[in-house]
Order: structure tokens, then sequence, then C-alpha cells
């Protein structure tokens, strides 16, 4: 692993209700190129938010998150030039809990949309890297079905090659086997174990402990909108310090 950073988020925090709900207060982390960072955490501890802000899907009240040298919070770049938010954005491949696939489009034709839309892709290569990156998840023989003819598991591998086909440098993934009968979940984090085998820099707020321990570089524990602790799965599961991660670890493992 590199110690390039790819993205730092320097005392980031989202209030809502004026400041009557902290969902982040004050979050400081470092993600490096080919990091896998998971985040664990109670629900409502600010997992999501802290991922969402990264691409700026919400917007952070205070705080920094420079991406690739450049503060994507202000409003124009080092030169003056108004931020193109859009180009960033398009560096961050993203997949949610559930699979916002087009459903009156076949999976090749969601796989294609963006890249020969956004990017100016010829359909040709669009179609041919689509393809190669689905027989990469075991689906190259469901690029002409819909999504009403899939799994829940075979949805959610499209949602993933689909943000791989726009060739992002960091893939976030939002809970991406909550909304996943349990026998697929296997599936699905078995093509994210390969992502991070292959050195894709990722960001995954997960309640997979399992996952977590086995692939994760860091973990970070978010509580009440805290930064309570991070440290290696190692530290994190077999030692860790905080009395709030004890007992959240006791209720979970």
């Amino acid at each position: 692993m590199t110690t390039d950073i790819l993205i730092s988020v320097k005392d980031l925090k989202k209030y809502f209700k004026g400041d009557k709900i902290k969902a982040l207060d004050g979050v400081s982390v470092d993600i490096h190129k080919g990091e896998v960072i998971v985040v664990i955490g109670p629900s409502g501890g600010g997992k999501s938010t802290f991922l969402r802000s990264l691409n700026l899907l919400e917007m952070p009240t205070s705080g920094t998150i420079t991406v690739e040298g450049t503060d994507i919070t202000k409003k124009k770049d080092s030169s003056g030039k108004k931020l193109d938010l859009d180009l960033h954005r398009q560096k961050m491949g993203m997949v949610f809990q559930h699979f916002n696939l087009f459903p009156h489009m076949t999976v090749l034709e969601n796989m294609t949309l963006a890249p020969t839309i956004v990017k100016k892709v010829p359909r040709a290569e669009a179609e041919a890297q689509a393809m190669e990156l689905l027989a990469r998840v075991g689906l190259a023989d469901r690029a002409g079905a819909y999504p009403s003819q899939l799994s829940g598991g075979q949805k959610q591998r499209v949602a993933i090659v689909r943000a791989l086909c726009m060739s992002p440098d960091v893939m976030l993934f939002d809970e991406p086997t909550s909304a996943l009968d349990p026998e697929m979940v296997g599936e699905v984090l078995d093509v994210m174990k390969e992502l991070a085998e292959s050195g894709m820099t990722m960001v995954v707020v997960t309640h997979e402990m399992g996952f977590a321990r086995e692939v994760g570089s860091s973990i970070l524990f978010l509580a009440q909108g805290k930064l309570i602790e991070e440290g290696t799965p190692d530290e994190i599961f077999n030692h860790p310090q905080s009395p709030r991660l004890q007992d959240f670890l006791a209720k979970v493992l």
C-alpha cells in the first residue's frame, strides 16, 4: 500500500435543526490509496452521513474534504475557477443499500448509460468494458435481462460493476448488503473482497463484522457523530480501548 492520501477529511461537522442534531461532530481521517476503510457503529451514529459527505451528497455544516489535493467543500478551486463537483463525483463510485437500477433498461444498458453520456465513451467500448466486468462477477449471461428478472444479490453485483464502469478512484459502499436476504449476502461480499484484493480504494459502511475483520485495512468506529476509535481490525476487535466500542462489540459479536 502506498502512503498517498486520496481523501483527507478535517474536522467534519454536519448539524441538523440548527445544532440540535449533531450527525457528525468533528470527524477527521485520511484515506490512502489502496486502503479499505470500514466504518462501523450503532444506527444513527453518523456512518452514512460521513460516507455521503465524501462526495457531497450531504453538504457539511463545516470542515474540509480534500480529494486528490482539491478541497471540494469550496466553491472554487486553487486557481479561482468554479469547482466542477460533477467531475470529482465521477472519481467516486457509490453503491447504495438499494440498487437504484433503472427498471426499464437491461443490465447492459444500465451499465453503459453513464460512461457513454457523461464520459463520452464510444458505445462499443463501453459495452466491451461492461461485459468484461459482468463476467468478473459471474453475470455475463444476464446482460440482456431486466432488473425485475434478477435476485437481490444479482442486482447489487450489477450496481457494483455499474459504478466500476466509470473507472472511479475510490468506491463508496453504504450498507450494500443490509437489504439482501441472508443467503445473498455472501455473493456480494465476495465481489467486494475481490475488489479490495485488486487494490481498489474503498470506504465501506457495514454491519458485517466478519467482512470488516477480514478485509478492512483500517476500521473507524463512529457513535454520536464522533470518531470514537480508529485502528487495524486486530486493534479494534481484539483490543478495543473505549468503553463505548467495547459495549458495541459485546452486542454485535
